[in-house]
């Protein structure tokens, strides 16, 4: 189930047809530090902005079970052997992918990064419900963007699942150079979306990105799986009636 960390003390209005009027409205939340975050808009976008992570929040991470399978080990064995920042430099965009098979494993074995691109294709799908969800908020009109820490890797997700058809992958850390739960990359996403910290909803499996993107003033929603989330969603003023959307077809 999805846990709030953080809630507003005031339910976004977003079915009130006053949010998009031209008046400036003011809108105010405590955070966890007691302090308040206040923002205006004057402007017809809806609010809040959906921030979502992406592996094992809307796409299954093949990491902890089909990997290990590859390379004929315990996962236990895999995180014992692995070069303890191989990975997070190539989330980072620091190295590619060749420097990636050259110092995966601490001792420097050789292994195949073809087979292991395909066995990460092969394993990425939609966490059961969660496509679903994201064409209801697409059709009720809601700002979406990508919000994780991946690899360039990121375009085989985008090649087999088509995720941009419902949000856009605006903030991947290969692209940033930044990583949750680091709060430079969380304020680097309100300044490049040009709102308050309490305009953006983020949705993360990590409580510790959660709780990160509550530090800065961002909404947040622990998820664990998408009928909770539905219902959090809802509870937060979050239109996910479906009317006549007819899912097959669109």
């Amino acid at each position: 189930m999805a846990v709030f960390l953080r809630l507003p003390a005031i339910p976004f209005p977003l079915r009130n047809s006053s949010l998009h009027s031209s008046r400036g409205i003011k809108m105010a939340l405590k955070t966890q530090k007691n302090t308040t975050v206040s923002f205006s808009t004057a402007t017809t976008r809806k609010l809040p902005i959906l921030l979502f992570d992406i592996m094992d929040t809307i796409v299954r991470d093949p990491f902890y079970h089909d990997i290990p399978a590859f390379f004929r080990m315990p996962f236990e064995e895999l995180i014992e052997s692995k070069h303890p920042t191989a990975w997070i430099e190539f989330e980072k965009g620091l190295i590619d992918e060749v420097e990636l098979a050259r110092k995966f494993f601490k001792d420097g074995r050789p292994f195949d990064l073809e087979g292991l691109k395909n066995c990460m294709r092969e394993g990425y799908s939609y966490i059961e419900g969660v496509e679903e969800l994201l064409h209801v908020l697409k059709h009720n009109n809601y700002e979406m963007h990508a919000f994780t820490n991946y690899p360039i890797w990121y375009k085989m997700i985008e090649d087999k699942l088509n995720i941009s058809k419902y949000l856009s992958w605006t903030f991947c850390s290969c692209i940033n150079g930044k990583r949750k739960p680091d709060p430079e990359f969380f304020l680097e996403v309100v300044r490049h979306l040009k709102v308050d910290p309490a305009s953006c909803l983020f949705v993360d499996d990590r409580k510790r990105n959660v709780e990160a993107a509550k530090e800065v003033g961002i909404i947040g929603l622990h998820f664990k799986n998408v009928d909770v989330l539905r219902q959090d969603l809802s509870s937060m003023g979050i239109d996910i009636s479906t009317d006549e959307i007819n899912l097959a077809q669109e």
